[in-house]
C-alpha cells in the first residue's frame, strides 16, 4: 500500500495523546489525523471534540479509526500505556506498557505499514527497542520522542538564567529519558557563544554548582509537574510536534530522539536518546557528537540501565 505522506495515526487518546492531536491541528502538517484508542468512545470524543474547532485551523480531516486506517500513515504515534504516577519513575512502567505495546505492535505489523513509528509511551527508550525487535522495521523507521522534551526543558531553565531568549540556547540531554540522562555542557552554546563565555558576558558565571542544580531540575521536572497537577501533556506535545515537523517537512533536523544503537559510542543492543538527523524518512543519520570523559562515562551508565531493563523483558 502506498503511504500517505499527509496521513498520521496516534494510538493512545490519553492527555498525551489527546494534546499531540491538539497540537498537529494547530500545526496544519497533515490532511487527515486517525485517532484510536481501547475505549472507542473516548477517541470518538477526541476527534469530535478537535472537529469543532476545524473552522478556526488547519483544513484536516479528524476521525476515529481503527488499525485498518493506519496502513497508508506516514506517521503512527503511540502513546498508549500506564502514566506515571507520583512517586513512580518512568522504569516503573516497563511491564505494564511492554505488554500493552505488544498488543499494538502485533495489530500493526498484521498490516502492510510502510511508514514511521514514532514511540511517545515511557519508558520511551525501552519501548523503542521492544517497537524496533518485535516489528522488524529497519531502525529509521522506530524512533522514540526521546529527551526532546527534556532538551526543551535545559533549554528553557538556560533561558531563565541568563536572562536570554530560550530559542538562542543550544544543548543537550541525552542518554535515558529519566533518570539517569545527561546534559552535554561540553557542548553547550548561546548562538555560537560557548555557554561558560556567555554566561560570564551576562554577569552570572555558571559554576559546576549552577549547573548541577540546573540539570536536577530538568531531570526532576516531570515529577515535580506530575505531584502538581498528576501527569504531563503539554510539553511533550510541542516536543512531538517538532519531531513530526522535521519528518514532513524533510527538515534535516537535529534532534536528541531515541534511536537503535548499532555501535556509535561503542553501544549497542539498546536505543538511547542520542541527536540525530531528522528528515522525511525518519532516521537519517545517529550523530556521534564530541563529550567529555565524564559524559562518555555518564552515558555508559546509563547505556547499562537500560541493558539492564531490556534483558529483564526476554525478547
Amino acid at each position: 500500500m502506498n503511504t500517505n505522506p499527509r496521513k498520521a495515526a496516534i494510538i493512545g487518546c490519553g492527555y498525551v495523546g489527546a494534546s499531540i492531536a491538539f497540537r498537529f491541528l494547530q500545526q496544519g502538517l497533515f490532511s487527515q489525523l486517525v485517532l484510536l484508542d481501547a475505549n472507542q468512545d473516548k477517541a470518538e470524543g477526541e476527534a469530535m471534540d478537535l472537529q469543532d474547532g476545524l473552522p478556526y485551523g488547519a483544513a484536516m480531516e479528524i476521525t476515529a479509526g481503527g488499525y485498518d486506517d493506519i496502513a497508508d500513515c506516514a506517521l503512527v504515534v503511540i502513546t498508549a500505556g500506564a502514566n506515571q504516577k507520583p512517586g513512580e519513575t518512568r522504569l516503573d512502567l516497563i511491564g505494564k506498557n511492554t505488554a500493552i505495546l505488544r498488543s499494538i505492535m502485533k495489530e500493526i505489523t498484521a498490516r502492510n505499514f510502510g511508514g514511521i513509528l514514532l514511540l511517545v509511551s515511557n519508558p520511551v527508550d525501552v519501548l523503542t527497542y521492544v517497537a524496533w525487535k518485535l516489528s522488524g522495521y529497519p531502525p529509521e523507521r522506530v524512533i522514540g520522542s526521546g529527551t526532546v522534551l527534556d532538551t526543551a526543558r535545559l533549554k528553557q531553565s538556560l533561558g531563565a538564567e541568563l536572562r536570554v531568549d530560550s530559542r538562542n540556547v543550544h544543548a543537550f540531554i541525552i542518554g535515558e529519558h529519566g533518570d539517569s540522562e545527561l546534559a552535554v555542557w561540553s557542548e553547550a552554546n548561546v548562538s555560537g557563544l560557548d555557554l561558560e563565555d556567555f554566561s560570564c558576558l551576562r554577569g552570572r558565571c555558571l559554576s559546576a554548582e549552577d549547573r548541577e542544580r540546573l540539570y536536577r531540575e530538568v531531570r526532576d521536572s516531570g515529577y515535580a509537574i506530575i505531584q502538581r497537577k498528576g501527569a504531563t501533556y503539554y510539553g511533550i506535545a510541542m516536543a512531538v510536534g517538532r519531531i513530526a515537523e522535521a519528518i514532513v517537512k524533510d527538515e534535516h533536523a537535529v534532534l536528541p530522539v531515541s534511536v537503535v544503537l548499532e555501535g556509535q559510542y561503542g553501544l549497542h543492543g539498546l536505543a538511547l536518546s542520542i541527536p540525530s538527523i531528522v528528515s522525511r524518512n525518519g532516521l537519517q543519520e545517529i550523530l556521534e557528537i564530541p563529550l567529555s570523559r565524564e559524559e562518555q562515562s555518564a552515558l555508559e551508565s546509563s547505556a547499562g540501565q537500560m541493558h539492564e531493563a531490556i534483558a529483564s523483558l526476554q525478547l
